[in-house]
């Protein structure tokens, strides 16, 4: 295998990482305060989208740096997955650069749905809307009620009445429900409930606004809204959509989820990646531009075990993400199963562990908003849960492993 970027790779990862460092972290911090200005408290229903985002998302568009994630060469810029990895790290050392390059979750997973499995009407209706950025979407799994570490507890049901599907149910932690652009949900539901297991559930698109979709509250994480985004909890009753609005086919939810999971995955993780590049970034300049008891901060306290720390724990983890990028394109998600559940396990730990080494070294300036990290520990955190805990992908690991020696 080899994991050195290709030209096609190289030209566009010289453009994000120019487009970031001179555009857009100049302007976090002024992003940061128009955000903490315009979304304080937690009356999402004021939510907007600040200026100088939607400022620098028209300019991205623009240079032809909008919706890399997609391996399209029509919708977008036709990279795989082992070409995007690079540009995605690269979008991770900023929370507000993958939503610049319309490249930000749960849209590029619910864009990868409709776009694989999604019928011509849907991707009409919903897909296209999305590729401009002129709306976002939300993805509605997670209930409060049961352990949705195990998807196949869902209570939520979806029920064929004929021309159309009513909808019951509780979700929550539906990210970026609170954003201003949220118009259309994808719903996985209870639809066959004497089928298999894994072919119980199926996938409705609702739109926001539909009769009966209620949005009750955004959640804090760690105290904070992550608005204008949000993580809301909401409320399907009696909710009645097309049956057109269904995704595949009954019973299908699961096999979608597959799909959607796999490369998804792999974008989560090097965003990671790039949080802790910028972590360990700040953790070097902060460590030899502040002294203490005579020297830089860097020279005490076993810090700098910890730089070569961090770095042995980034490289390990992006090369073991590269290989499950490189087994994605190559072999399928089906063969790679391994590989996502591994990087989904490490990376989020990695980041914790190099985030928590940074926020040691800048005191108290690492608990507030003047620097990323208290974003980056939350992210790390909340990634460890996400799209399944690290114990559920663990045990796939074992399960897949064991199989070895049948």
């Amino acid at each position: 295998m080899d994991f050195s970027h290709n030209e096609k790779t190289q030209a566009y990862l010289a453009r994000v990482r120019t487009f970031i460092n001179e555009k857009v972290l100049p302007v976090e911090g002024q992003i940061t305060a128009e955000n903490k200005q315009m979304n304080s408290g937690d009356n999402w229903q004021t939510w907007q989208t600040t200026p100088t985002i939607e400022a620098l998302k028209q300019q991205a568009k623009e240079q032809g740096l909008w919706n890399l994630f997609l391996p399209d060469e029509v919708l977008a810029q036709g990279l795989s997955c082992l070409e995007y990895a690079p540009l995605a790290e690269e979008t991770g050392r900023c929370f507000y650069a993958p939503e610049i390059f319309n490249c930000n979750a749960p849209d590029t997973g619910n864009m990868e749905v409709l776009y694989h499995f999604g019928d011509e009407l849907q991707k009409q209706q919903w897909l296209q809307p999305l590729l401009a950025g002129e709306i976002r979407s939300v993805f509605a799994m997670t209930e409060p009620d049961v352990a949705s570490s195990d998807a196949t507890n869902m209570q939520a049901t979806i029920v064929d009445d004929g021309d159309s599907l009513v909808l019951n149910g509780r979700k929550w932690w539906t990210t970026g429900l609170g954003h201003p652009n949220a118009k259309v949900a994808i719903f996985m539901g209870l639809s066959n409930p004497e089928a298999d297991k894994h072919q119980q559930h199926s996938m409705v698109l609702v739109p926001l606004d539909t009769p009966g979709v209620r949005i009750e509250r955004m959640l804090t994480a760690y105290g904070e809204y992550d608005a204008p985004y949000g993580h809301g909890e909401m409320v399907f009753d009696d909710v009645r959509v097309p049956k057109s609005n269904l995704i595949m086919g009954m019973g299908k939810g699961f096999a979608i989820a597959q799909g959607r999971l796999g490369p998804g995955r792999i974008h989560h993780c090097m965003r990671a990646i790039g949080a802790a590049e910028r972590a360990l970034e700040l953790m070097i300049q902060r460590g030899t531009t502040r002294n203490a008891f005579g020297q830089p901060i860097i020279k005490l306290g076993g810090n700098l075990e910890r730089v070569s720390q961090a770095r042995m724990l980034i490289d390990q983890a992006r090369l073991l993400t590269l290989n499950a990028a490189w087994k994605i394109d190559n072999l399928g998600v089906k063969n790679a199963m391994t590989e996502i559940s591994m990087i989904k396990v490490v990376v989020p730990n990695m980041l914790q562990t190099v985030v928590d080494m940074s926020i040691q070294i800048h005191g108290g300036a690492g608990l507030c908003h003047d620097f990323p990290l208290a974003g980056f520990a939350a992210m790390a955190r909340s990634l460890r849960l996400a799209d399944g805990p690290d114990e559920v992908h663990m045990a796939m690991v074992s399960r897949l492993e064991m199989r070895k020696y049948r």
